[in-house]
């Protein structure tokens, strides 16, 4: 009783602690909704602030306008009108994304038309000096390097995890590349687009352009990788005194480094599920331990057969970039593996209903519910309920399968790391037997690692209290599939 009063009033604190945090952030910016089409757009703004230059912040693949809101808020907190919206396919757009992916006029082109539809919304506002500059992460570091080429009005580029062969010696002008320390390809090519301009330059080193196209810096977020370096206080802090230096004005103060206090909110609520599900019924005793031979039949036969089968199937029925083929591909291992701990005599159980919709609302509303204001879009459009529901057909297979062979968060940690290394390394042999069509998989591979950690945290608490791997398995493949439904552009090729 007194371990579960702990956990409590501890993951309370935690919780207090990370929004009162967050919430202080925002404190004297107003953020307005704006819509320019069908895009929609947030606008971040200062209290008080006078005319000033516009940003406009465009996110990553798979991302949202909430992904970037730690530069959002520290340069709107520097006076900066910043301008955040989701790209078509993402978040809360209803427009999916289109076009060949794989070529610069398709897709990309696209993309950038929607920058570009954004920027003069932006600069249509009242409160804007006419001056404007794009920052963007991952994927849209392109599409911005590129958009600024073609559009004479921006004035300054920040390019984080920059990826873009459009770079020359001169352009696009006032080009800042930031790249995280663990990000060592980027980190690279960063310096290989640096010494364009001067083949001498190192990183941190800051290259001005004889011609007078302004200059170029490269420089390294420490400690950080290719999400982290979003919250990074040196990134934040190099952007905006890169966009202080091109626009001739001068910030100080604190940045906007979020990271720190989402990591306390998420740890509080994944706290906090341990005493809450104290309060779900009691079940049966823990399931027995799965023989090590039927184990490994379960787990092992799915992860080399789903891949190999799937690549004879066509797997294109979801208006989204390859969500259709992992719906499938979680379908197959689950009812591979399934069947094959029958056959292996392992007992399913009962299920527990009230514990697994518990589970399933916990994880969606609160987890979820603090992801969508502080992380990243999570709560869906309409359009998105149905590809919610087709992944949650092979989503919640698959999750009964991984909760029956943990035995409901009973199994020792050695079998959790093999039960769920076996599933990622058959999506890893899916991407490589089809690199070209699956080689987004490896973007969302991490990502899957993350649910397992997390959720699979929070599922173990209800499992281990109700004795009940069939709710375990329920609530988590529901939650699993709202999360990849949320999260995978929407997309119609053409």
């Amino acid at each position: 009783m007194a371990a579960l009063l702990a956990a409590t009033l501890a993951g309370l604190a935690l919780c207090v602690a990370g929004i009162w945090r967050l919430e202080a952030e925002r404190t004297g910016v107003t953020m307005t909704p704006l819509k320019a089409g069908t895009t929609p757009v947030t606008i971040y703004r200062r209290d008080g602030a006078a005319p000033a230059p516009v940003v406009v912040i465009a996110h990553g693949f798979a991302g949202s306008r909430q992904f970037m809101e730690a530069y959002a808020l520290t340069l709107a907190q520097a006076g900066y009108v910043a301008v955040a919206f989701d790209f078509e396919g993402h978040g809360r757009n209803p427009s999916p994304m289109s076009g060949d992916v794989t070529r610069v006029d398709g897709t990309t082109r696209k993309l950038m038309s929607e920058v570009g539809r954004v920027t003069d919304a932006a600069l249509s506002l009242p409160g804007t000096d006419g001056r404007v500059a794009l920052l963007g992460h991952s994927m849209a570091s392109d599409i911005i390097v590129r958009q600024a080429l073609a559009d004479p009005r921006i004035s300054a580029t920040v390019a984080i995890s920059m990826f873009s062969e459009a770079v020359s010696a001169s352009t696009p002008r006032n080009l800042l590349i930031i790249t995280g320390e663990w990000e060592t390809a980027l980190r690279r090519d960063a310096l290989r687009n640096l010494r364009l301009a001067d083949p001498a330059a190192r990183e941190g080193d800051t290259v001005d352009d004889p011609a007078g196209n302004g200059g170029r810096r490269a420089v390294v977020a420490p400690g950080v990788e290719h999400v982290s370096v979003l919250y990074s206080t040196t990134a934040l802090r190099e952007a905006r005194d890169w966009l202080d230096r091109v626009f001739g004005r001068t910030s100080s103060g604190p940045v906007a480094a979020t990271g720190g206090a989402i990591a306390l909110l998420l740890a509080g609520i994944v706290l906090l599920a341990w005493p809450l599900a104290g309060l779900l019924p009691r079940g049966d005793a823990p399931p027995p331990a799965i023989p090590l031979r039927s184990l490994a039949i379960a787990t092992l036969v799915p992860a080399v057969v789903t891949p190999i089968v799937l690549r004879f199937v066509e797997t294109r029925f979801l208006p989204v970039l390859v969500a259709d083929y992992l719906a499938a591909h979680l379908l197959v291992y689950g009812a591979l593996s399934l069947s094959l701990l029958r056959l292996r005599g392992v007992r399913f159980g009962r299920v527990a209903w009230v514990s697994a919709l518990a589970l399933a609302a916990y994880g969606i509303i609160v987890f979820g519910g603090a992801l969508d204001r502080y992380v990243a879009s999570f709560m869906p459009i309409a359009a998105r309920l149905p590809i919610i529901a087709a992944i949650a057909v092979g989503a919640v297979p698959a999750m009964l399968a991984d909760s029956i062979a943990n035995q409901g968060g009973h199994a020792a940690l050695w079998r959790t790391v093999w039960i769920r290394a076996a599933f990622l390394a058959s999506l890893g042999g899916a991407v490589a037997l089809d690199f070209k069509r699956l080689f987004f998989l490896l973007i969302i591979i991490p990502v899957i690692v993350l649910f397992f950690t997390v959720f699979g945290l929070i599922g173990g608490c209800v499992g281990r209290r109700t004795g009940s791997p069939m709710a375990d398995g329920i609530g988590l493949g529901l939650i699993l599939a709202w999360s990849l439904g949320v999260s995978f552009p929407m997309f119609l090729p053409g």
